[in-house]
């Protein structure tokens, strides 16, 4: 299961709303199209955190996060499943909330007095990562990843669809 977000204009998530089809087909053609040309994560319209979206919504929590950034605030009505279910979305005040508060956590403090045990203990996916020891080196350089790309997507207006694939 892999965290994948798309930025969307505010027209752009209307229309989704309303049509989930469309959005999947517009936000598959923005993975390709980005997949080609590998964008940095501040002007990418598309940003994948790979495994490390458990442990993150995990360590958000314990910083009393005020955007659910893994999971969403809102369900996209009548969405179809995107591979681990259906999509979600933040809309573009949302957005700007979290990137204000994204640029107040660096990755050092996310994880402050946080370690793998702490991760395997509260069966944080994928469990086995952290049931062997490993460093959240992983977690801190894809929370880094989303600090940018959120910050671009509050500077634009944009909302935020996000989904596990």
């Amino acid at each position: 299961m892999i965290g994948e977000y798309a930025r969307v204009t505010p027209a752009e998530l209307a229309r989704a709303l309303g049509d989930s089809e469309w959005a999947l087909k517009l936000v598959q053609g923005r993975m390709e199209a980005e997949t080609a040309g590998c964008p940095e994560p501040g002007p990418a319209r598309c940003l994948d955190i790979d495994k490390t979206w458990d442990a993150l919504g995990f360590l958000l929590r314990r910083r009393d996060f005020p955007v659910d950034i893994v999971h969403g605030e809102e369900a996209i009505p009548d969405a179809d499943d995107w591979g681990y279910g259906p999509p979600r979305y933040l809309t573009p005040a949302q957005v700007r909330t979290a990137a204000e508060a994204l640029a107040e956590i660096p990755a050092a403090r996310l994880t402050d007095g946080v370690g793998p045990a702490d991760l395997a203990a509260a069966r944080v996916y994928p469990s086995i990562v952290w049931e062997r020891g490993e460093p959240l080196d992983y977690v801190c350089e894809h929370y880094e990843q989303l600090r940018p790309f959120f910050r671009a997507a509050a500077d634009a207006g944009d909302a935020v669809l996000l989904w596990l694939g």
